[in-house]
């Protein structure tokens, strides 16, 4: 039997999670032809079960809608994470129900709010006992519901929990306690307000409750993915309004490779070492050296674009020997950059008060030419 990734798991609008129209990030670790039975998920039936933990979040300032999620299945992006562009995100997990995603985006988009949605999803579904769901619109306003026939007296136990926000809704179970949806909420609270990607916020929040160790259940982790749309003209490459599509099917640390990945592709300064190369986290180097002064301190507005723009050039590297030579710090190769220089380098810019306009310019840069 071959076995295919079919459509029949992401409809149309089933659009999935950071970045300007550069961002587009399409990335999935896919099940490929087999010939054998043996091979087929004996759980891709009309219901799916994920038990995992996962965030829902919007970004008022962008308009973002998007999902963050890990479990211990495999192939966790291809069911549970929805997203609709100006609409909202919802997580269905647990009992996965697929039809959750696209009946609940649509009610949202008919003008129900996420509760009546909610409310009307969950009469019609017999197996509503089963199921664990968050969702969340573009207003903020969330809802959530946890069956409790599945779970049974555990589901007032630790391993069981929701928590809501005013742009965020986080839900989990099968968990190692109740802190871990609680991390969740901490580490994604703390970067309100910055000049982020959503899907950069959601994957730090979806690993800090990794940390403290996430899905109780025996084993490791195996999938996770973070998927965001965005409304905004020409912020998407793809009609749905995807930006950001990131789905490690079967890794053993996923949500590290979910952030190894979003880094690389987004070529965020810091996902490697510089030392003579040609990328655009040079030219995000190159602004924050400008910002302090290092780099070309003569020239008012630093050229963005244009030939040499993102190439390591001579006169970058000194910027950065003088850089390192100003905090004490000694290498035997020019222009070395590692993440101490690039955490002292934004440490001294928010002292200065530049670091948010500085990273506003940056989130303009960031973009996927992939």
């Amino acid at each position: 039997m071959t076995i295919k990734r079919t459509s029949s798991l992401k409809s149309h609008s089933r659009v999935i999670p950071y970045p300007p129209p550069f961002l587009l990030l399409l990335v999935s670790a896919v099940l490929l032809p087999v010939e054998t039975s043996s091979q087929e998920p004996v759980a891709w039936g009309p219901t799916l079960e994920f038990h995992t933990f996962s965030i829902v979040a919007i970004d008022p300032r962008t308009g973002e809608a998007g999902v963050a999620v890990t479990t211990r299945r495999p192939c966790v992006g291809n069911a549970v994470p929805w997203v609709r562009p100006g609409v909202g995100a919802v997580a269905t997990q647990g009992g996965t129900r697929l039809e959750y995603g696209n009946d609940l985006l649509d009610f949202l988009e008919e003008g129900l709010s996420p509760q009546e949605a909610m409310d009307r999803v969950v009469a019609a579904d017999d197996g509503r006992e089963r199921r664990q769901v968050g969702v969340i619109d573009m207003l903020g306003r969330t809802a959530q519901w946890t069956g409790s026939g599945q779970y049974g007296a555990e589901a007032q136990g630790d391993w069981v929990a929701e928590r809501t926000g005013s742009t965020f809704a986080v839900q989990g179970n099968s968990l190692v306690s109740t802190g871990v949806v609680d991390r969740v909420v901490e580490a994604f609270r703390a970067s309100e307000g910055s000049i982020r990607h959503l899907a950069d916020r959601m994957i730090e929040a979806l690993y800090a409750g990794q940390l403290i160790g996430g899905d109780g259940r025996h084993g490791d982790t195996q999938s996770a993915a973070v998927l965001v749309a965005d409304p905004r003209p020409g912020r998407s490459r793809r009609p749905d309004g995807v930006t950001v599509d990131i789905n490690v099917c079967e890794h053993s640390e996923p949500v590290r490779e979910v952030r190894r990945i979003y880094d690389s592709v987004s070529e965020t300064l810091g996902f490697r070492t510089l030392r003579q190369f040609a990328g655009r986290d040079v030219l995000q180097l190159k602004v924050m050296l400008h910002a302090l002064g290092y780099f070309r301190p003569d020239t008012l507005v630093l050229p963005l674009e244009g030939s040499g723009a993102e190439v390591y050039s001579p006169d970058a590297m000194d910027a950065v020997d003088r850089f390192r030579s100003d905090q004490g710090w000694q290498t035997s190769v020019a222009g070395y950059v590692d993440q101490r220089t690039i955490n002292r380098l934004w440490a001294l810019l928010d002292e200065a008060g530049k670091g948010n306009e500085v990273r506003t310019i940056l989130l303009e840069l960031a973009r996927v030419s992939r």
